[in-house]
């Protein structure tokens, strides 16, 4: 398993376009990626609505986690999304 602890740059925290951006790019992955912050519980990173449910905001640090042989690419097409770095 692959875990990258991101720290949610967005002004906005991921909610509604962000999320659905992110959700989009998730489901083109060959692994499925999962999302939480401390103390919730893992959301599926391709789902909108899950995404929302986790209401990651500006300066949370969220854990994005993936398993399998692309886990790796999978998280680093994932992460700039969420720190600003793309």
């Amino acid at each position: 398993m692959v875990e990258k602890r991101v720290t949610v740059m967005l002004a906005e925290g991921l909610h509604a376009r962000p999320a659905t951006e992110f959700a989009e790019l998730a489901g083109r992955q060959s692994v499925q990626v999962t999302i939480r912050k401390e103390g919730s519980s893992p959301q599926r990173a391709d789902s909108v609505l899950g995404l929302m449910m986790l209401g990651a905001a500006h300066g949370d640090e969220v854990v994005l986690s993936a398993e399998g042989e692309d886990a790796q690419h999978a998280i680093a097409q994932l992460a700039p999304l969420l720190d600003g770095a793309s």
